[in-house]
């Protein structure tokens, strides 16, 4: 019996030695670290104010182009499909229990649709559309909720610089993280 209760002592002792030797290392040996170039490819996000807005530019005429070849099976035609809807409702009235929260009645600031779209969108190839193509799209569903008049084009200037109608009924996050 005393043998036993040495060889489990004598495991144990090991099994902690393995154990620490392991947390030593830190590293579990497999992967590396991102390059650059990979952090850059992913690090995409845009601020709601239009910060990291990319370059380029897209017409409402143009997203309307993409818009139907890439997104209204989805969206519907103007956006009014079975998918989530792009257009209707009314600002300030989505506490509502039959409210239509779209990008005009609902979204608080302009630039996160643009961010919305490039990383999601469309849904079968995500991340497939060119900045000016999202630009473009981006346009064209502000034109659709009466946002943004029929000639006008977006670029990160004027993306950026659009009031939502919504933008007043959200209350900022007074966390500092």
């Amino acid at each position: 019996m005393r043998t036993r209760e040495l060889y489990i002592a004598a495991f144990a002792l090991l099994a902690l030695m393995g154990a620490n030797r392991a947390q030593a290392q830190g590293a579990y040996g497999i992967g590396r670290t991102a390059t650059p170039a990979e952090i850059a490819g992913w690090n995409i996000d845009i601020d709601r104010d239009g910060s990291n807005l990319p370059p380029g530019s897209g017409s409402v005429s143009h997203g309307q182009e993409v818009f139907d070849q890439q997104c209204a099976s989805c969206h519907g035609a103007k956006g009014r499909g079975w998918a989530r809807r792009s257009i209707g409702g009314r600002a300030g009235h989505h506490r509502d229990a039959e409210a239509v929260r779209t990008v005009g009645s609902f979204w608080p600031y302009a630039p996160t649709l643009f961010d919305y779209i490039r990383r999601a969108m469309p849904q079968n190839a995500p991340q497939s559309l060119d900045n000016n193509e999202v630009y473009a799209v981006s346009a064209y569903i502000l034109n659709l909720n009466g946002l943004l008049p029929a000639d006008a084009t977006l670029d990160a200037r004027t993306l950026g610089a659009i009031k939502m109608p919504n933008r007043s009924m959200f209350v900022d996050d007074p966390r500092p993280t």
